[in-house]
C-alpha cells in the first residue's frame, strides 16, 4: 500500500507518543490533532487494513476501528 499520504500528515513532526495514550484524556487530544489533518482517511484506512491495534490512527481509537472492521 503506498503510504506517500504520511508525508502529508498533521503529525509528521510531532511525537508518536501522542497518538499511543495511556489515557481518554490522551486519546481526546490524538484526536483534536486528527481533525484537521488532510490524510486522516488515508491514515485510518492504512490502520484497517493492516489491523493495526494501538493507537489512534486516522481520529480513530482501537475500539472505534474494531466497530468498522466488524460492520465491514
Amino acid at each position: 500500500m503506498d503510504a506517500t499520504w504520511m508525508e502529508k500528515s498533521s503529525c509528521i513532526d510531532l511525537s508518536p507518543d501522542i497518538f499511543f495514550p495511556s489515557d481518554g484524556v490522551g486519546v481526546i487530544t490524538a484526536k483534536s490533532i486528527c481533525e484537521s489533518c488532510l490524510v486522516s482517511k488515508s491514515c485510518l484506512e492504512y490502520a484497517l487494513r493492516n489491523q493495526i491495534d494501538h493507537g489512534v490512527w486516522g481520529g480513530c481509537s482501537e475500539r472505534q476501528r474494531r466497530k468498522i472492521l466488524k460492520a465491514r
